[in-house]
C-alpha cells in the first residue's frame, strides 16, 4: 500500500523566498570556485518551489497573452488548473518523459523594414525554461564580467551609456561600433554547449537545455523546420545562453586589459604606440572604446571576428564601422557624441535621444492618433500616456530637455486634431471649455485622465556604477531551505 503523502505546492510568496534563499547558495559556490562544476542541478528544476515562481514569471510577463502551438495563454490560466498543469509538468521531468516542442514562429517588423522571427514556445516549455533559468542564472552570473549589461539582474541600458560616457569623456576617443549579423539564429549548439559544460555538469540538465536549442520553429503554414544553429529569440532561457555564448568578447578584452596590471604598464604600453581597450556589450550589442590611434580601432575588425568565429557568429558589414567620438554614434537609443560645450573652448561628451528614437516615438503618437478604433479621449489617453510616459523614463537621463519639449507640442496638436475630426464642427473655443480643463497649461482631459506632459519630465544626471552594481543576491540569507 502506497502510504506517500500529497507534494504540498508552496504559496507564490513562500516559494519566491525558498528560491532566493536557494540561489544565493548557488552563486555563493559559484563565486567561490571559479572552476566548480555543479552535478546535481535538475531536482532543484523539478522542484516545486521554482515550478511555481517559474509559472509566475511566466504569466506575469509581457508575453504572457500570446500562446505557442499548443494555443494556451498563461495570463489566462486559472489557479485551480495551474496547480493540476504543474503536477503533471513536475511528473514529466521526473520520469525523463519531458519533451520540449517546437516554437510557434512570428514575424514582428524591424525599424529597416525587414522583419525579425520570434519564436513562442508553449505553456509548458516556457514554465521548463523559466525554471531552468531560475538555477543556471545565478550560477553564470559568478562568472559574466561587469562589462556586460543586457538581459542580467540589476543592470540596465543606462549603465551602460553611462560607462561609454566615462571612457569618451577621458582618453578614448576611437569607436569600434560593431553589430553581428542574426546573434540569436548563428550561434553554434556545440560551442555553447561546450560553454555550458564548462559550469554544469549534470546530464540531465545538459540534455534539458540542448532539447530547447533542437526543438525546431513551426511556420505560419504548420511546416515545421530544424534548429540548426541558434536560440530562438523569445524564448525565456535564449537571453541567458546568448550570454553565456557572448561572454567570449568580454573574456578576451577583459583579459587584455588585466594583462598590463597596472596604470603604470597601461601608460608606458600606449607611450610605446600601443592601445588599450574597454568593450561595453548590451546583449549582440556592443561597442570597444580604444584609447590610441585608427588603425588600432580599424586593426579590430579581424581580432574581433577571429573571436567571434569559434561561436559560429560574424560581424555584419553594413553596420559595423570605426568612428572618432567627435563623429558621434547610436547605442541603445542614445547618440553618443563630444561636442564644444556653448560659451566655452572645452569638449564633453553628451548623450541624446537619437534620431531614429524621437521617430519612433513621433510614429507611433502619429498611428494611435490616426486610428479609428478610440471611441473617446479616455480610450485615445490610455494608449497614448503609457507609451510616451514610457519612452521620457528611457530617456530622462540624457540631454533631453528640447527633444521632450518637442513631443509634449507634438502629442499635443495630434490630440486637438484627432478630437477636432472625432467632434465635427466642434469649434476651438468649445474644444477649449470642453476637454482643455486641466490645470496648469489647460492639459487635454477627460474622466480625470490628463494627457502626459513630456516636458515635465524631470532630467537627471545617471551616475556610472562602474563596479559597484550590486549582485541580486547580495544580503539574502541561505540557511537551510
Amino acid at each position: 500500500m502506497n502510504t506517500e503523502e500529497p507534494l504540498s505546492w508552496p504559496d507564490p510568496f513562500e516559494a519566491e523566498r525558498r528560491v532566493l534563499r536557494m540561489q544565493a547558495k548557488l552563486h555563493r559556490w559559484a563565486a567561490g570556485g571559479p572552476g566548480r562544476r555543479f552535478d546535481d542541478l535538475f531536482n532543484l528544476v523539478a522542484d516545486p518551489a521554482f515550478l511555481v515562481t517559474a509559472w509566475e514569471r511566466v504569466r506575469s510577463n509581457q508575453g504572457a497573452r500570446t500562446a505557442g502551438i499548443d494555443r494556451v495563454k498563461p495570463r489566462f490560466v486559472r489557479p485551480e488548473e495551474s496547480i493540476a498543469f504543474l503536477a503533471e509538468l513536475r511528473e514529466q521531468l521526473k520520469a525523463r518523459s519531458f519533451r520540449p516542442l517546437p516554437v510557434r514562429q512570428v514575424l514582428i517588423p524591424k525599424g529597416n523594414g525587414k522583419l525579425r522571427a520570434l519564436g513562442i514556445p508553449t505553456a509548458a516549455d516556457r514554465c521548463v525554461q523559466a525554471a531552468l533559468k531560475l538555477v543556471l542564472e545565478p550560477i553564470f552570473e559568478a562568472d559574466f564580467k561587469p562589462v556586460s549589461y543586457g538581459f542580467r539582474p540589476k543592470r540596465r541600458a543606462q549603465d551602460a551609456i553611462a560607462e561609454i560616457h566615462y571612457f569618451g569623456s577621458h582618453t578614448y576617443r576611437w569607436v569600434f561600433e560593431a553589430d553581428i549579423t542574426a546573434c540569436f539564429d548563428e550561434i553554434d549548439h556545440a560551442a555553447l554547449m561546450d560553454r555550458v559544460r564548462r559550469r554544469i555538469g549534470d546530464k540531465r540538465v545538459l540534455l534539458l537545455v540542448k532539447s530547447f536549442l533542437k526543438a525546431g520553429i513551426m511556420a505560419r503554414d504548420g511546416s515545421v523546420g530544424d534548429s540548426v544553429t541558434g536560440t530562438p529569440q523569445g524564448g525565456i532561457l535564449s537571453p541567458l545562453l546568448a550570454n553565456i555564448a557572448l561572454s567570449v568578447l568580454d573574456e578576451h578584452f577583459c583579459a587584455k586589459w588585466d594583462a598590463h596590471g597596472t596604470y603604470q604598464r597601461r601608460w608606458e604600453h600606449r607611450r610605446r604606440g600601443g592601445a588599450t581597450y574597454r568593450i561595453v556589450r548590451y546583449a549582440d550589442d556592443f561597442v570597444i572604446m580604444v584609447d590610441g590611434e585608427r588603425h588600432h580601432a580599424d586593426a579590430l575588425w579581424d581580432e574581433v571576428a577571429d573571436v567571434l568565429a569559434p561561436m559560429g557568429l560574424r560581424l555584419s558589414v553594413q553596420k559595423t564601422r570605426v568612428c572618432h567620438i567627435d563623429e558621434g554614434f547610436d547605442f541603445l537609443g542614445f547618440h553618443i557624441r563630444r561636442r564644444t560645450k556653448a560659451g566655452t573652448n572645452r569638449k564633453y561628451v553628451y548623450t541624446y535621444p537619437s534620431k531614429k528614437a524621437l521617430v519612433s516615438i513621433v510614429g507611433k503618437v502619429r498611428v494611435l492618433t490616426n486610428s479609428a478604433r478610440n471611441e473617446s479621449l479616455v480610450d485615445l489617453l490610455r494608449q497614448l500616456n503609457p507609451a510616451m510616459q514610457g519612452w521620457c523614463n528611457y530617456f530622462r537621463h540624457a540631454v533631453s530637455s528640447g527633444t521632450f519639449s518637442y513631443l509634449d507640442h507634438y502629442a499635443w496638436h495630434r490630440v486637438t486634431r484627432w478630437l477636432l475630426k472625432r467632434h465635427k464642427g466642434l469649434t476651438w473655443k468649445q474644444l477649449y471649455r470642453r476637454f482643455m480643463t486641466a490645470r496648469p497649461w489647460q492639459r487635454l482631459t477627460e474622466d480625470g485622465i490628463v494627457l502626459f506632459s513630456p516636458q515635465k519630465v524631470p532630467i537627471t544626471r545617471y551616475r556610472w556604477r562602474a563596479t559597484r552594481i550590486p549582485s541580486p543576491w547580495a544580503g539574502i540569507p541561505t540557511a537551510t531551505v
